[in-house]
């Protein structure tokens, strides 16, 4: 089943979100090449591709698990949770209806 993972940065949190983005990225690259992720990308603070300073408030990864506790475990266990750049973490089921 597919399950949404959205995680909410702590406030001001740019700078540890880059350091460390490489571990974070390439767990999300693990779950691409296994053919179980949908997508993933960050909320940026301003309305902008590309919002420099005002950094990201947050992500949103949309994966494949075998289950709840699954996803839960995974999310629990990414650098950004794990390092601090995440304040939060909410996981939930998720059924795509569009596009087909």
């Amino acid at each position: 089943m597919l399950y949404a993972i959205i995680g909410e940065d702590f406030p001001n949190s740019l700078e540890k979100r880059m350091a460390v983005r490489p571990p974070h990225v390439e767990r999300l690259k693990a779950l691409q090449e296994e053919g179980r992720l949908l997508l993933a990308g960050p909320f940026p603070a301003i309305d902008s591709n590309d919002p420099g300073p005002a950094g990201m408030t947050g992500s949103l990864i949309v994966a494949e698990f075998p289950s709840l506790e699954e996803a839960r475990r995974w999310a629990d266990a990414d650098p950004y949770m794990t390092e601090g750049v995440f304040r939060q973490v909410t996981v939930k089921p998720f059924r795509k209806t569009l596009p087909a």
